[in-house]
C-alpha cells in the first residue's frame, strides 16, 4: 500500500486524492493522498520507471488519471482547467529551446499570454540575471552549452511568476561537474523565488540539496514521505535503505536523558542522541554513513566531541564509486560507515576486522516509533 503524504504544516496548494494510473490495464500509479505545500521544494525521488514522471504529469495536470482527482487551492480541478495551468510552469529533461535569441526564448510564454513588449523586455531581463546569465538576451539560444541551456529553460518558467514550478529530471543529462554546480545555484534560486515545486529526480544528493521534503516512489507506490533529512536518515524499509545506501533504521528505547541528550539501549548497546523526546519513548534511530568515523581497534582515539564509541566488527565492504561503504555490527546492532579507498586499505578493512566507530550525538537522527506503519 502506497504512504500518504504527510499533512502539510502550511496550507496544501495540490492534493492529489485516490490517484492511480493504468496503462494498457496495468496500474502504473497508486497513491493514497499527495499533499503539495505552500511554499515548498518537494522532491518526488524514486529509480527509473518507478512512476514518479507520471505522478508530476497528474499533479501538474498535464495528463488525467484514471481514477482519483487532484484539487488546487480546494478547488478540483482537471488538465483542461486553463485558470489552474496558468498558475504553473515546467522544467523538463530536455530545455526545448528553439532557433532564435536566449530572449526570444524566455519571453515566449509571455508574448502568448500578450504582455506587453515593454514589460516582457523587464521581466526577460530580471529572469535571465536571477539564472546567472543576466545581459545573454541577443545571444543565440542553439550556442549555449546543455547548463547554460537549462538555466534559460528555468528562466523561461520563473519569468511567468507561476505560483507552481514543476521539474521533471531538469539536471539529469548534464555532465557530473555542471550538475554538481547547477544543483547549488537551482536550489538558492528556488529559495530566492519562494515557489512552490515539485521536484522529480532519480538522485539522492540532488534530493538532498533541493528539497525541504521528499517522497521516494518505487513500482509506482510512495513508500516513504515527510521531512528530507529524516527520509534520507531514517530508511524504515530494507528496500528504502539500499536505496539510499544504508542500512534499516534501527530500533530502541530512551532510557535516560541530560542537557537534551538521550541514552538509548538498541539492542546490548547504548547510542547517545540528541533530542527532546521523553525517557521511555520506543524510537527509531538512523545514523548516515558519511557521519561515521572509522579507526583501528587498537589505536589512541583523538580528542573528539563524539559521544559515541563504539567497538564494532565489519561485517561486509561494497565498493561505491570512490568510497566505500563499511555495514558494521556490534550485539545485533548494525550501522554503516562510507571511508575513502584509502582510509580502507590504511585499516586494513575486511570482513571479520574490528574497528572503532565514532559518531557525534548530534549526527543520530531520532523519531518516535509510535505512529509508524510497520513496511513504510
Amino acid at each position: 500500500m502506497s504512504a500518504r503524504t504527510p499533512a502539510c504544516t502550511r496550507t496544501p496548494i495540490i492534493v492529489g486524492e485516490d490517484i492511480e494510473v493504468r496503462y494498457h490495464k496495468r496500474s502504473v500509479l497508486t497513491v493514497e493522498r499527495f499533499e503539495l505545500c505552500n511554499g515548498e521544494t518537494h522532491a518526488i525521488l524514486g529509480p527509473s520507471g518507478s512512476g514518479k514522471s507520471t505522478l508530476l504529469r497528474i499533479l501538474g495536470l498535464l495528463e488525467k488519471p484514471t481514477r482519483g482527482h487532484v484539487a488546487l487551492d480546494g478547488r478540483s480541478v482537471e488538465p483542461g482547467d486553463k485558470s489552474a495551468r496558468m498558475m504553473m510552469a515546467a522544467v523538463f529533461q530536455n530545455p526545448y529551446l528553439f532557433k532564435g535569441t536566449v530572449g526570444e526564448n524566455v519571453a515566449y510564454g509571455l508574448a502568448l499570454r500578450k504582455i506587453p513588449k515593454r514589460e516582457r523586455a523587464d521581466r526577460v531581463a530580471a529572469a535571465l540575471e536571477r539564472v546567472g546569465l543576466g545581459g545573454t538576451q541577443k545571444s543565440s539560444a542553439l550556442r549555449l552549452s546543455g547548463g547554460e541551456a537549462q538555466r534559460v529553460a528555468l528562466a523561461r518558467a520563473l519569468v511567468l511568476e507561476p505560483r507552481i514550478l514543476l521539474l521533471d529530471e531538469p539536471l539529469s543529462y548534464l555532465d557530473p561537474l555542471i550538475k554538481r554546480r547547477l544543483v547549488t545555484d537551482f536550489s538558492e534560486i528556488l529559495s530566492a523565488e519562494g515557489v512552490t515545486a515539485l521536484y522529480v529526480t532519480h538522485d539522492q544528493d540532488e534530493a538532498m540539496v533541493v528539497a525541504d521534503r521528499v517522497s521516494i516512489i518505487n513500482e509506482g507506490h510512495v513508500i516513504r514521505s515527510g521531512d528530507v533529512d529524516e527520509v534520507m536518515t531514517l530508511p524504515t524499509t530494507p528496500w528504502v535503505a539500499d536505496f539510499i545506501g544504508m542500512d534499516a533504521a534501527l530500533h530502541g528505547t530512551i532510557v535516560g536523558a541530560e542537557e537534551g541528550i538521550a541514552d538509548i539501549t538498541v539492542e546490548s548497546e547504548y547510542i547517545h542522541a540528541r533530542t527532546d523526546l521523553p525517557v521511555g519513548t520506543h524510537v527509531l534511530i538512523g545514523i548516515r554513513p558519511e557521519d561515521v568515523m572509522l579507526f583501528a581497534a587498537d589505536a589512541e582515539l583523538p580528542l573528539s566531541s563524539a559521544r559515541n564509541r563504539l567497538r564494532m566488527q565489519v561485517a561486509s565492504i561494497e565498493r561505491m564509486g570512490s568510497t566505500d561503504r563499511v555495514s558494521l555490527s556490534s550485539n545485533g546492532m548494525r550501522v554503516a560507515a562510507s571511508v575513502s579507498r584509502a582510509a580502507a586499505r590504511e585499516l586494513d578493512l575486511r570482513p571479520g576486522s574490528e574497528v572503532m566507530a565514532l559518531f557525534k550525538a548530534t549526527s543520530v537522527r531520532v523519531q518516535s516509533a509510535v505512529g509508524v506503519p510497520a513496511g513504510v
